[in-house]
């Protein structure tokens, strides 16, 4: 393992965005993808909002994604 008197750096973020937050919200992502029950349940989720009244507002805030702006 490498201290700071061999790594000045160590610690320190370059760049942009946030290591620690990216890495976070990775191991969320596959944590969430590795249960299968959850995925299938967030998936009805979906397809039924799909089929309700929220159905035109979740339409314009896709074409909105798609075209790089905020819903």
């Amino acid at each position: 393992m490498t201290d700071k008197a061999e790594n000045p750096n160590a610690g320190k973020e370059f760049g942009e965005g946030n290591y620690k937050a990216a890495q976070n919200f990775r191991e969320a992502q596959e944590e969430f993808a590795a249960d299968k029950q959850k995925v299938e349940e967030k998936a009805r989720d979906a397809a039924d909002a799909l089929d309700s009244s929220e159905a035109a507002e979740l339409e314009q805030a896709e074409a909105a994604a798609r075209d790089g702006h905020a819903a």
